[in-house]
């Protein structure tokens, strides 16, 4: 997607060997007019998948899944991090470990917002080693509901989150995958909506 990757060009900031810092437009400060484009693109590739709802994981996956159902009309549901006073349902839970934060959480939803009936959306900000994703497709196969594919914002493909959901036959959609960090800059793969983008 080419908007996306243009503000990653302008706007994103490598850190080191493996962190890129998108705080400007998504991951702190949110761009509406590029979540917008963003829920377009994956309402275009998913519309027809009789997705029912939308997951994600707090706090920066939100924007973007909640733009995408809006886009889709469908109701969005979150994992949250911490399990609050008023969640004294039954919930789903497993643990996530966060590769920018370096550390482990208790991620939770509440049984009563996803059931077998479902047929699930994930959506997420980045894809790096894949740890929040899977921790969602647990939840969901508690579940058990069905998956119909995962949308992630960025990809970072040099690192295993890829293989990791492509190993379990999950479609992956990703709509701006990085190859690597050469010298502070960001060089792009071919990303997986590409047949979408306008030529």
């Amino acid at each position: 997607m080419k908007l996306l990757e243009n503000q990653i060009k302008a706007h994103g900031q490598v850190l080191g060997e493996n962190i890129l810092k998108v705080d400007s437009f998504l991951t702190h400060q949110v761009d509406p007019t590029l979540m917008r484009e963003i829920a377009k693109r994956f309402a275009e590739i998913y519309d027809k998948a009789g997705i029912t709802k939308i997951v994600t994981i707090e706090a920066s996956g939100i924007a973007p899944a909640l733009y995408t159902a809006e886009m889709l009309g469908l109701p969005m549901v979150f994992a949250k991090k911490s399990k609050n006073v008023t969640m004294n349902d039954a919930v789903l839970s497993t643990e996530v470990f966060s590769f920018t934060k370096q550390v482990s959480s208790r991620v939770s939803i509440s049984r009563k917002f996803i059931s077998k009936n479902d047929k699930i959306l994930i959506i997420d900000d980045f894809l790096a080693n894949g740890q929040a994703a899977l921790g969602l497709l647990q939840l969901i196969e508690q579940a058990q509901a069905e998956v119909a594919g995962i949308g992630i914002v960025i990809e970072k493909s040099f690192q295993a989150g890829r293989q990791l959901l492509l190993d379990k036959g999950i479609k992956l959609t990703s709509l701006a995958r990085i190859e690597k960090f050469e010298k502070g800059q960001v060089l792009f793969a071919v990303a997986d909506d590409a047949e979408f983008d306008e030529k």
